[in-house]
């Protein structure tokens, strides 16, 4: 059965309301893969001019950074690194606004660091995975260019595995670990130097961004580490290690809109899926507990959001959510899996 005739026609009809041009040029260009005709360039332009897109951009200062110059990560989640991550879970692409190419130009002068790092405060030492991946995810997701990325990749890569990064104590080493980015295979300083999963989900989804013709055998061995940490037990459980060994976060289980570095168990489809893993039977019970969440009018509901900490609103907690939704039929159409 073609995927897209087990979607509720409601809930067409609803992704593609003119009152949300977002989710409308979103839905067009993921669930209905309509092509490059007027159409979809005109839903295009309309979510850029009218809909999240043009009010997050309009916040934007003249010189191409938001609330604070400089790196960008403070004050959250307003700053210029959480409005790129948010502007490219809304569809926003540089080819549409000028505004757009211009803020990441300005990202990349200054919170990239000469070694491909990505840093809270602009430096090699304050680089940690959930922002690398973070920011590598949403640059590529807006059609962003840059020779630069390719140091952050190698970076990013070399940071999984280990190969050729010396321990932070060798100050003198051209790569190496620090407090935060403390070892391989995700070990983070901020989850008690264990690995962690939230950094492994944002890496991955960068990974995964990238066309595997593009991919060194460097990336192809750190993605192949995420993947079987991602997969070390059932990803539904969510029991990967934690700072002091307590439960998990119940944020895994919380799908919401936009995600920043808080991540759940739909961004972790999102990650696998996009990297070829929607047939693995060890998403099973992943693809199971998102179909659950799913009303009887074919809709998700939003569990964890920012409102009031970023720009725009997205939806009331606890009510059908377009955003929502539109994640979670991406992953399953992407999967073809059966809702």
């Amino acid at each position: 059965m073609d995927w897209q005739k087990q979607i509720k026609g409601e809930t067409f009809e609803w992704l593609l309301e003119i009152t949300d041009p977002g989710v409308r040029y979103l839905a067009l260009r993921d669930l209905l893969d309509k092509p490059e005709d007027d159409e979809l360039k005109e839903a295009r332009k309309t979510a850029h001019q009218k809909g999240s897109i043009s009010s997050v951009l309009n916040k934007m200062q003249p010189e191409g950074y938001w609330a604070k110059p400089g790196p960008g990560y403070l004050p959250k989640y307003r700053s210029t690194v959480w409005a790129l991550i948010l502007l490219a879970q809304l569809g926003a692409r540089v080819q549409d606004d000028r505004r757009i190419s211009q803020a990441c130009d300005y990202l990349m002068d200054h919170a990239l660091t000469a070694g491909g790092q990505f840093g809270v405060h602009g430096t090699p030492s304050s680089t940690i995975d959930c922002l690398q991946g973070n920011l590598c995810w949403a640059l590529l997701e807006m059609g962003y260019t840059d020779p630069r990325l390719n140091q952050a990749f190698e970076w990013m890569a070399r940071s999984v595995t280990g190969e050729g990064i010396a321990s932070k104590e060798k100050k003198e080493a051209k790569w190496r670990y620090y407090a935060y980015k403390c070892g391989p295979n995700f070990a983070c300083g901020a989850n008690g130097k264990k690995a962690c999963a939230w950094g492994a989900v944002k890496v991955m989804l960068a990974f995964g961004k990238l066309p595997p013709d593009s991919r060194n055998r460097l990336i192809d061995e750190a993605i192949a580490q995420g993947v079987d940490f991602l997969f070390g037990s059932d990803p539904v459980k969510a029991d990967w290690p934690t700072r002091l060994g307590e439960k998990p976060s119940s944020n895994w289980w919380k799908f919401g809109f936009p995600v920043f570095y808080v991540t759940d168990l739909l961004q972790v489809a999102e990650a696998l899926t996009t990297l070829g893993y929607g047939n693995d039977p060890r998403l099973a019970n992943t693809f199971e507990l998102i179909r659950e969440k799913q009303d009887k009018l074919g809709r998700w509901p939003l569990e964890y959001n920012y409102a009031g900490k970023t720009w725009g609103d997205y939806g009331v907690k606890k009510q059908p959510n377009k955003w929502v939704t539109l994640r979670a039929l991406r992953v399953l159409k992407r999967a073809k899996q059966p809702l």
